[in-house]
This record gives C-alpha cells, sequence and structure tokens, in this order.
C-alpha cells in the first residue's frame, strides 16, 4: 500500500458482489465505511439484487461496473468477491482504478474462465478435495439450462458455513439465480497485471478452496489471510471495514 503522506481525501470504495448475491450483501460493510467517511458504492449487476435485468454475462457484468466508474472521480478502490473477482479483472483496467481487492474471489488469466482458474499451475494438481462438498453438487438448473442457483441446503453449508442462523437465512432469502455463461467465459483484460492489488484468502472457504485461491493469489502484489468462510462480509465484517479503510486512506486523493 503506498503511504499516507499529505493525502486528507480517502478514495471511493466499489464493492462487487459474486454469484447469486447483490449488493445487498455488502449492507454490513458499507454502512461502517461510509459512518468514517469514506464514500461507498455497491454495485447490482445486471439482473441481481435490484436491478430488473435481464441477466447478462461476464463482459456484461463488467460493462455495468465500467459504467459506474465513468460517473466516479479517481482514485477507487475496487473490490471483488467470488465470481466478481472476474468482473474486476476485466473492468478494474479503468483509468480511475487505484488499486484492486480480491476477496476469495476469481482473479482468472487471460486463457481462463472461472470453471478453469488457476488450472494451468502444477500446483492445482496437488489440490485435495477430500471431505469436500463439490459447489456443483448443488446447483439447480432453470428451465432452458440458462441459469442455476443453489439448494438452501448447499448455500447454508457452502456459502456460510460459519455465519449464524439469522445473518445466514437473511442472505438465503435474497439469492437469485447466475447464468451459467458467465463461469464459461475469458476475460477481455488482465486488470491485475498492471493495477497494485491485494489478495484476501479465506482460509475456511468451502465454495472457492483456500488452496486454489493461494495459486490465485500469487497474481496479486500482496495478499492477507483471514481464518473465515467465504462470506467474510456477513460473518466478520470488521476485518473488510479494517481493510478497505486502510486501504482507501491509504491511496486517497
Amino acid at each position: 500500500m503506498a503511504p499516507c503522506g499529505d493525502r486528507s481525501e480517502p478514495a471511493t470504495v466499489v464493492l462487487v458482489h459474486g454469484a447469486w448475491h447483490g449488493a445487498w450483501c455488502f449492507e454490513r460493510v458499507a454502512d461502517p465505511l461510509r459512518d468514517g467517511g469514506i464514500k461507498v458504492v455497491t454495485v447490482d449487476l445486471p439482473g441481481h439484487g435490484a436491478d430488473p435485468g435481464p441477466l447478462g454475462d461476464l463482459h456484461g457484468d463488467a460493462a455495468r461496473v465500467r459504467d459506474v466508474l465513468d460517473s466516479l472521480d479517481p482514485p477507487v478502490v475496487l473490490l471483488g468477491h467470488s465470481y466478481g473477482g472476474a468482473v474486476i479483472t476485466e473492468a478494474g483496467d479503468h483509468p480511475a482504478v487505484a488499486h484492486l481487492v480480491y476477496l476469495c474471489a476469481l482473479a482468472i488469466d487471460g486463457d481462463e474462465t472461472c470453471a478453469s482458474a488457476g488450472s494451468g499451475d502444477p500446483a492445482s494438481a496437488r489440490i485435495s478435495h477430500e471431505g469436500r462438498t463439490e459447489l456443483a453438487s448443488t446447483f439447480v438448473p432453470n428451465a432452458d439450462g440458462t441459469a442455476i442457483t443453489v439448494t438452501p441446503e448447499g448455500a447454508r453449508a457452502l456459502l456460510y458455513n460459519d455465519c449464524d442462523a439469522e445473518s445466514t437465512e437473511w442472505a438465503l432469502a435474497r439469492l437469485g439465480p447466475q447464468p451459467v455463461v458467465t463461469f464459461q467465459q475469458t476475460p477481455d483484460a488482465l486488470a491485475w497485471r498492471s493495477k497494485p492489488s491485494i489478495y484476501i484468502v479465506c482460509a475456511d472457504d468451502q465454495t472457492i478452496h483456500p488452496d486454489l485461491q493461494r495459486i490465485l493469489a500469487r497474481r496479486c502484489t500482496t495478499s492477507v489471510e483471514w481464518p473465515t468462510g467465504h462470506s467474510p462480509f456477513l460473518c466478520r465484517p470488521e476485518l473488510v471495514v479494517d481493510l478497505l479503510s486502510d486501504l482507501a486512506r491509504s491511496v486517497g486523493a
């Protein structure tokens, strides 16, 4: 992170959700940041959260984020969670972006999709999935097979394994479908190759294997590791708030 120097205005923080979620998932992060004097923008990707749709693809999702960035003054700290990592990989080369944050996210390369992230690294062959439930086994396709949802049981076990029951049920009531194509597309840009970045490995993540996260983290400038599951914005929001607050002030104008 850059030193604070004489800077007095923190960077704007833009938060991009992952698959099945919406901007709503960052409520416990956005409010404390705003209370601390930091401007926060939470993005609903097309067809998610409060956005009426239709659902899009990876490139349409990245275009949505770029449209948001067009409306903001630099500098911006851009966070992507899970699938949102692929979105910020494509959108994050926007000139307003000063720093990328990958929260247990898919920092995919130019020849990778979300489904194949990190597979070209020899270390990926040594990842053990013994005793783990595969996310794909919890998928429920829609009528024409173009989108998938996650069973409530699967979401509880994989997305919210360390969240309290009330928070989990709150999130389950808001999950929506995710287009299958978003897991099958390669990015048109690789922001992590040109922008400073930090990767947050979630060591108890049951959705994206922590060892895969560690492979992807090597693509970023720095990394940290937290003892959380896949959704620290629900179970440990103070970790996310503290990191983003420090980062926004360190790169602020």
